[in-house]
């Protein structure tokens, strides 16, 4: 019997895929977290003013230390798998993500168990939890409208990166890796950095537009240092991929990948 995992192609996109919607999903229940990059680095708060808000620092939500992953992926599937296989995963993951949050409501809102409730934060050497059935709601409930602006942010980002990465390459062949790669991730994450708080907390919350703006400028001054750092580890991917594939079968799928 023919084995999907037979193929080399096969295996490449299984473990691409796992990689890209796994963190995907990841980085949208830790988000929920936010902290301090000049915290993390022992160094100052930067208290810039930007577009008059002042004090405003480094502070991100946790979901940004894998969302490079996502970033690399994207690049990589871009590159073997083209339009299609990007398309496929992105519509994927925001399904999986709408899922995952529709089992944590019903997790959320099943009646707990008492003693799990009032007593179980108590035990152990962790800090003392006095709810747990309040902890557990206040970490994984996020609201309707950051669930909404994050997905769609995401889903926007991704169809905006592989029109622009494939509009690169058209132009300059197999060269420039580095300027197809991070080109599209900038402008997409530029895109991604003002959409999602726009509809998360200016439209569904009660953020001033100045406010947005400046946070989201912020966020993409970070994703825009990480796009730049991460380029080495693309061209390290692609000679690993290379590798495992072989010459041929790696000449066949970029081939195939550009003209779909």
């Amino acid at each position: 019997m023919h084995s999907v995992l037979s193929s080399k192609a096969n295996r490449l996109f299984l473990i691409l895929s796992g990689f890209f919607i796994t963190n995907a999903i990841l980085a949208e229940l830790i988000g929920i977290k936010l902290f301090s990059v000049e915290g993390l680095l022992g160094i100052s708060s930067m208290n810039w003013t930007i577009f008059g808000v002042e004090n405003i620092g480094l502070t991100m939500t946790a979901g940004v230390i894998i969302w490079p992953v996502v970033f690399l992926m994207t690049d990589i599937i871009n590159e073997y798998f083209g339009k299609k296989g990007v398309k496929f995963l992105s519509y994927l993951t925001v399904g999986l993500i709408l899922f995952a949050f529709g089992v944590i409501y019903l997790a959320i809102y099943v009646s707990p168990d008492l003693w799990w409730q009032n007593e179980s934060g108590k035990l152990g050497t962790m800090p003392i939890v006095e709810n747990m059935q309040s902890a557990f709601s206040r970490v994984f409930g996020q609201g309707l409208w950051i669930i909404i602006g994050s997905t769609f942010a995401f889903l926007v980002g991704q169809v905006l990166d592989v029109s622009i990465f494939h509009a690169i390459k058209k132009k300059t062949g197999e060269k420039y890796v580095w300027l197809r790669a991070t080109g599209s991730t900038v402008i997409s994450q530029l895109v991604d950095s003002f959409l999602v708080l726009i509809i998360a907390f200016y439209i569904g919350g009660d953020w001033d537009l100045v406010r947005v703006l400046a946070i989201g400028t912020v966020n993409f001054i970070y994703k825009f240092g990480v796009a730049v750092i991460l380029t080495p580890f693309i061209y390290l991917g692609h000679y690993l991929i290379d590798k495992f594939l072989g010459k041929e079968l790696s000449k066949k799928l970029k081939h195939e990948a550009t003209s779909v």
